[in-house]
C-alpha cells in the first residue's frame, strides 16, 4: 500500500520528517523517498531502494544534505517518489499513495495531449508522475486535485510540499487514511497516526474522503470540504495498521481484540492455550483468549533482531522463505497441546501450509485456526491489498474453479458465511491444509468491531459490495 509523512515547522523540519516518515515503514517494502524546502536552499529529495535493506540505514547518513521547516516523505510499494515539478502553478513536491486502474488509459490520454513522462518504474508509467500531470492542468492546485478525482479509477491520497506549506488531500472515496497532528510551532499529516506519539504531535483530525487542506506552522486551511459517502478499507485494522495507530478515531489493536473475544467466546473447542501469529495477528489473539477464558501463550515468535518488520520481496518464492525463516516456533509449548492460532487472512495459502506442517512437527497434537477477516473471495482493486495480478491467486478462487469448473460462479455463495458453499470451501481449506479445525470471522463481526456503518467501509474484498464504485469513481 505504502504511507507518507509530512510536516511544516517554525523550526527545522529534518528530524521529524526521517523519524516521521520511517514509522510508515511497516506499509511499504520497495522504495522509500524524502524532500525539504527552504528558501535558501530550494527543494531537496533523496530516493533510495529498499528491496533489499530499510529505510533507517539508507537515509540516515545523508541527512545532513537535507535543509527546511517543511518536507514530505514517503514509503512506496510502487514507484519512486518524491518527484518535484515547476509548472503555472509553481514548484512543488509530490508523494502519493494510490492503485490506479486505468492508468493505461490515462497515460494514452496525456500522451495525446502532447504531454511527455519523464520518469517510469520498470519500464511503465509512474503513477505518481501521471497524477502530477493531472494534478497541473488545474487552475490552483485545488482545482489540480479534483481533476486528478474526477480522472482516476482506484484511489489516490497525496502529499504536496508548496513554497507555501503542505498540502494534504484523502482519496475521494477515503479509501487510505490521512491524519494530521499539531505541537506548538508545527503541523504533520501522515497515514499513520502511530507516528506522532515519541515526535510530540497530538492527533488533532482525520481529514474526511476527498477533502483538502493545507498545513502551515501557524494552522490549518481547509480547500475543499469532505465528501459524504466513504469506503474506508477494513484492512486497515485487519493487516495494514500498526497496533498504537487510528483511522477514524477507531485503534487498531482495539479492533483487532474485539473480533478475537467475540468469536473466542463463541468458540466451542477445548484447547490448552491461544496464540497469535505475528505481528498482525497477536492483538486478535490476545482477545480471542480473553473471550475463551484460555491462557494466550508465544508459541511462535518472530524473530525481530534482523526481521523487525514485515519485509516482502517482490519474487513469490523469496517471500515464501521470507516468511519461513523470520517466524521461530516454540517446542516445549507446542508438544502435546491442543494449540488455536489467530492470523490476519489467508491469501494464497502457502505459508499457513507451511506454519501448519512446522507446528505438528513440533508436537503439537492438535493445531485450531482462527482468521480475522472472511475470506477473500474478490482481489482488490482499490489499495493493492494483495500484489496479485489475477484471483486465481486466491486460494477461494481456485477451490471454486475446482469445485465449479469456473472460478466466478456462484462467488455470492461463497461469500455467505454458513451456505452450503461456504461450508465446504472452508471444510477443504481445512482438510487440505491438515487443520484440527478453521473459522473465519464474519462480516458483520468485523463491521461491529470495527464501529463505522457498511457502509462507510470497503467490505469488496469479502463480498464484492464495492463493486459499482469503481466505474462510477470518474463520474462523481
Amino acid at each position: 500500500m505504502g504511507g507518507f509523512f509530512g510536516t511544516v515547522s517554525t523550526r527545522s523540519c529534518v528530524a521529524d520528517l526521517f523519524y516521521g516518515t520511517d514509522y510508515n515503514s511497516h506499509l511499504g517494502t520497495r522504495r522509500g523517498g524524502l524532500a525539504t524546502y527552504s528558501p535558501e536552499h530550494g527543494f531537496i529529495r533523496s530516493i533510495h531502494n529498499l528491496e533489499n535493506s530499510y529505510f533507517r540505514t539508507k537515509f540516515e547518513p545523508t541527512l545532513d544534505k537535507f535543509h527546511g521547516n517543511a518536507g514530505i516523505g514517503i514509503i512506496s510499494d510502487t514507484d519512486a517518489q518524491p518527484l518535484i515539478l515547476n509548472s503555472h502553478l509553481g514548484r512543488f513536491a509530490i508523494v502519493t499513495v494510490a492503485k490506479i486502474v486505468n492508468i493505461d488509459e490515462l497515460t494514452d490520454m496525456l500522451l495525446q495531449k502532447n504531454m511527455h513522462f519523464a520518469e517510469l518504474s520498470s519500464g511503465k508509467t509512474n503513477q505518481t508522475e501521471l497524477i502530477a500531470l493531472l494534478l497541473i492542468q488545474g487552475k490552483t492546485f485545488t482545482d489540480g486535485i479534483e481533476n486528478v478525482f474526477r480522472h482516476i479509477k482506484g484511489s489516490c491520497s497525496m502529499l504536496l510540499l508548496t513554497e507555501d506549506g503542505i498540502i494534504a488531500a484523502r482519496d475521494s472515496w477515503g479509501r487510505t487514511p490521512i491524519v494530521v497532528g499539531k505541537k506548538d510551532g508545527a503541523y504533520a499529516a501522515t497515514s499513520e497516526s502511530t507516528a506522532f506519539p515519541n515526535l510530540d504531535y497530538s492527533t488533532e483530525y482525520y481529514l474526511g474522503p476527498g477533502e483538502i487542506v493545507r498545513l502551515r506552522p501557524d494552522g490549518m486551511e481547509q480547500l475543499r470540504k469532505p465528501n459524504e459517502k466513504m469506503q474506508v478499507c477494513s484492512f486497515l485494522w485487519v493487516y495494514y495498521g500498526f497496533p498504537t495507530s487510528c483511522y477514524e478515531d477507531r485503534n487498531v489493536e482495539a479492533v483487532r481484540f474485539a473480533c478475537g473475544e467475540k468469536m473466542g467466546s463463541r468458540d466451542t473447542n477445548r484447547v490448552d492455550c491461544v496464540c497469535g501469529i505475528p505481528d498482525s495477528g497477536i492483538g486478535m489473539a490476545l482477545g480471542y483468549a480473553a473471550g475463551m477464558k484460555v491462557p494466550y501463550q508465544r508459541a511462535i515468535s518472530k524473530y525481530t533482531p534482523t526481521w523487525p518488520r514485515s519485509f516482502m520481496p517482490s519474487n513469490q518464492e523469496m517471500r515464501s522463505l521470507v516468511a519461513k525463516m523470520k517466524l521461530i516456533s516454540n517446542r516445549a509449548l507446542l508438544k502435546d497441546k491442543r494449540v488455536l492460532f489467530c492470523d490476519d487472512s489467508i491469501v494464497r495459502g502457502t505459508q499457513l501450509r507451511d506454519n501448519v506442517k512446522v507446528l505438528f512437527e513440533e508436537g503439537a497434537r492438535e493445531v485450531h485456526m482462527r482468521i480475522a477477516c472472511p475470506p477473500l473471495i474478490y482481489g482488490c482493486p482499490f489499495i493493492n491489498f494483495t500484489s496479485s495480478k489475477s484471483d486465481m491467486e486466491l486460494i477461494t478462487r481456485r477451490l471454486i474453479k475446482e469445485f465449479e469448473g469456473d472460478e466466478n460462479a456462484n462467488l455470492e455463495k461463497y461469500a455467505t458465511t454458513d451456505s452450503p458453499e461456504y461450508k465446504r470451501m472452508v471444510a477443504t481449506i481445512a482438510e487440505r491444509f491438515g487443520l484440527s479445525s478453521l473459522q473465519f470471522n464474519t462480516l458483520e463481526n468485523l463491521v461491529e468491531a470495527i464501529g463505522l456503518p457498511k457502509c462507510r467501509i470497503c467490505t469488496h474484498c469479502f463480498d464484492g459490495s464495492s463493486c459499482h464504485t469503481l466505474e462510477k469513481q470518474a463520474e462523481e
